[in-house]
């Protein structure tokens, strides 16, 4: 088994997060913080827009069962890579599209996927996520950790989170569990 990780953010981490924890080949999902310039931030801090980072999620998956390539596709269903600092109603930096890689072959492979993407005019706008080192990723408190399987009948999980798992179900059954 070869395992890999990789860390994305794409709007709210709990979106990601729920997505993700049904894929196979997905080893873990944890939620948490990067790129900001706040060592081990909060989630208060975060919210605020004035650290720097973005939410996301870092995932280990087993490339035998998935590849990065894979994860990609999947990241860009998830969320609208075209807008700056936002993913629908939620608005701010810690919102935005971003890409962290851990190697020269996770950067090539993102860049080419945006490039590809973008080729193909899939969004009426150009991609706006950002591709960059990872640096240090922080783990966000506990209960944002499967934040929708434990709080399914919250109104964001309701409003937000369900129709965004109905559409990926639909349309990505073959890569779920």
């Amino acid at each position: 088994m070869t395992n890999e990780v990789c860390t994305l953010g794409g709007g709210c981490f709990w979106c990601l997060d729920s997505a993700f924890r049904k894929v196979k080949g997905i080893l873990s999902v944890t939620s948490g913080y990067a790129g900001g310039n706040l060592t081990n931030p909060t989630y208060e801090q975060v919210c605020s827009g004035e650290t720097g980072h973005a939410e996301v999620v870092q995932l280990a998956f087993n490339r035998d069962e998935i590849s990065f390539a894979t994860v990609l596709e999947l990241f860009f269903a998830l969320h609208d890579p075209t807008t700056l600092n936002r993913q629908g109603a939620d608005v701010g930096s810690q919102y935005r599209s971003i890409i962290f890689y851990g190697s020269d072959t996770q950067k090539t492979i993102a860049e080419a996927t945006i490039a590809k993407l973008d080729r193909e005019k899939i969004w009426p706008n150009p991609i706006v996520t950002q591709v960059v080192p990872l640096t240090t990723f922080y783990e966000a408190e506990f209960y944002h950790q499967n934040y929708y399987e434990l709080n399914g009948s919250n109104r964001y999980c309701q409003l937000v989170i369900n129709p965004k798992l109905g559409k990926f179900r639909d349309h990505y059954a073959q890569y779920l569990t």
